[in-house]
């Protein structure tokens, strides 16, 4: 069983930034693809972006592309989400997930279905 526990959201302006981190437990987080999901208030949890086993290859929904970037430390069995230019649509709780059937691939699922760990979430929220 592996456990995520998400953090580093809050409060701030449009055009700000903010770093989510999702720590995991567990000795094959390395092994895992990770992946970032986000939902807003009366909407369906919507794919952010993921990344694979090395941080060699991520996926980013074009919403997000050019502002996010993930990245991973597997030393310290933490992911992260670099989070700028925010816009008030980026308001939403933001979960981290991890695929454990990836393995030492490429894959990076965006599909919320593939992934078999989730984290409790953590809250952004991007004033106007």
């Amino acid at each position: 069983q592996v456990q995520l526990v998400e953090s580093g959201g809050g409060l701030v302006q449009a055009g700000g930034s903010l770093r989510l981190s999702c720590a995991a437990s567990g000795r094959t987080f390395s092994s895992y693809a990770m992946g970032w999901f986000r939902q807003a208030p009366g909407k369906e949890r919507e794919f952010v972006v993921a990344i694979n086993w090395s941080g060699r290859t991520t996926s980013y929904a074009d919403s997000v592309k050019g502002r996010f970037t993930i990245s991973r430390d597997n030393a310290k069995n933490t992911v992260y989400l670099q989070m700028n230019s925010l816009k008030p649509e980026d308001t939403a709780v933001y979960y981290c997930a991890a695929d454990k059937k990836s393995g030492h691939t490429t894959v990076v699922a965006t599909t919320e279905g593939v992934y078999d760990y989730w984290g409790q979430g953590t809250q952004v929220t991007v004033s106007s």
